[in-house]
């Protein structure tokens, strides 16, 4: 890197808050009190994000008479849920391709629910007057080296056999759309993703919850689970939750179920907002359809218009500390920000002197199959959903639906199947563990870099089922 171009991305960043751009805004909801006392519940919820607020208000809407707390130990929507990149996929398995490899005799079921969900999300934003920018836009892949355009084409080949509606655009037709100079070809589905605002749809659900009688507790961390007398009873620092049923969506973050966590890795995501861009600014780039944006590389890129015409920039790096380390200091890595700067202006040169406002990082829950796994404990009073590998926006609400199916012990189509009843391999302890993630992120670089081949370690975590992908 040139010392010109350091000095240009330092520039650009010199004025970002170190704060999800999401909810650094006045409107975020004041906390809710902590939990100060013993209470019972008939279920009860652990973790206040977006699978914890589907949880909860699933299960009033199925019965209104169902007593429900929910704790979550800092404010709701404050973790992935408010720093994502709102991208509300229909995907249920982290993209087409994912779930074709690993639920083949299934993955039409698995698309026909996924994509019932997300017009279940449209259909309660809209009855909950959750005002979150939803726009059902789509997403376009694109193809930034000659090797990808291929892989476009098989991921529309294999959208179509399942009779959807998708595009497969050259490199002009792209750049006509969006006019970046890196495009080489596009895959555009054009139903199968919404944008949002992420932090917002947290925060109406979280209304949602309260107005239909859910009793939340924020600021309020679980910190062991006892069993007695057919219940159990959550103890927290200054109060306890007494409940028959127990529904766990810490998502990256441990719990008190450790067998859990040893098939999560959490891994962190960085993400850059520009400040709104100008008439003429957007003018030079097209993107009037406001479809989300992302690249078919391995590291890859995610990106999108916000309603106001800001820029959201994300992903490439994806970073695993050793121990399954989780920390407030670790949504900071000046090293990506920069990378991520740099690629971005690489993307849109004629954006050049538009500057960032917000920086921000955040951990996302992901595991060996790339997509949500479900589980029990406590013989079945306790069950759990995670490892969404960023795409938890669109497919928690499929996981609240699961685990309220177990939890009341109902036989549906839901928990009937395989990739409901199956779940990853673990992963192996420390340090095989980090060694065995920093290959992989080394190994997928180096297959970026030549022509997308795969080299023997990550062919043998294709085998054997067990991988990490950026």
């Amino acid at each position: 890197m040139s010392a010109k171009g350091s000095k240009l991305w330092a520039s650009a960043l010199a004025d970002a808050a170190p704060t999800p751009y999401w909810t650094d805004r006045p409107e975020r909801p004041a906390p809710t009190d902590p939990l100060t006392t013993a209470t019972t519940a008939d279920l009860a919820v652990i973790g206040g994000g977006y699978s914890g607020l589907w949880t909860a208000l699933l299960a009033k809407e199925r019965d209104p008479g169902t007593d429900v707390v929910l704790l979550e130990s800092g404010l709701c929507g404050h973790a992935a849920s408010g720093r994502n990149g709102g991208f509300c996929s229909a995907s249920l398995t982290h993209g087409l391709a994912n779930g074709m490899e690993r639920f083949p005799d299934e993955i039409a079921e698995l698309e026909r629910l996924g994509r019932g969900n997300l017009d279940d999300i449209e259909k309660a934003i809209l009855r909950y007057g959750i005002d979150c920018d939803f726009a059902r836009t789509g997403e376009m892949e694109v193809a930034t080296a000659p090797h990808e355009v291929d892989w476009l084409r098989e991921s529309h080949d294999a959208a179509e056999s399942l009779g959807y509606r998708t595009e497969l655009l050259n490199a002009a037709q792209v750049r006509n759309l969006v006019h970046s100079p890196t495009y080489l070809g596009g895959w555009w589905d054009r139903d199968g993703v919404a944008m949002l605002d992420p932090a917002r749809l947290a925060w109406g659900l979280r209304r949602a919850c309260v107005e239909s009688g859910v009793r939340i507790y924020e600021g309020t961390p679980v910190q062991r689970i006892s069993k007695s007398c057919g219940t159990l009873t959550l103890h927290t620092p200054h109060g306890e939750v007494r409940a028959p049923r127990v529904a766990l969506c810490t998502s990256a973050f441990a719990g008190p179920v450790p067998k859990v966590s040893r098939h999560v890795v959490p891994v962190y995501d960085y993400a850059l907002m520009t400040e709104p861009l100008t008439a003429r600014q957007l003018d030079s780039i097209g993107w009037h359809t406001r479809m989300g944006l992302g690249d078919a590389s391995y590291r890859f890129h995610y990106y999108r218009l916000t309603s106001d015409n800001r820029i959201l920039f994300g992903g490439y790096d994806a970073i695993y500390h050793f121990g399954n380390r989780i920390a407030p200091t670790l949504e900071s890595n000046e090293a990506t920000f920069e990378t991520l700067a740099r690629h971005f202006f690489q993307t849109f040169p004629q954006l050049d002197g538009l500057r960032f406002t917000h920086r921000w990082g955040g951990v996302i829950d992901t595991c060996g199959r790339f997509c949500a796994f479900f589980g029990s404990a406590y013989k079945g009073k306790l069950v759990y959903a995670a490892g969404y590998t960023g795409l938890g926006v669109g497919a928690t609400r499929f996981g609240a639906e699961v685990m309220l199916d177990r939890l009341w012990g109902l036989d549906t189509e839901r928990t009937r199947l395989r990739m409901v009843r199956s779940r990853p391999l673990p992963l192996p302890p420390e340090p095989l563990r980090s060694a065995g993630i920093h290959l992989t992120r080394w190994s997928l670089a180096r297959a970026d870099a030549r022509q997308g081949r795969r080299n023997l370690w990550l062919k043998t975590l294709d085998y054997t089922g067990l991988g990490f992908d950026s």
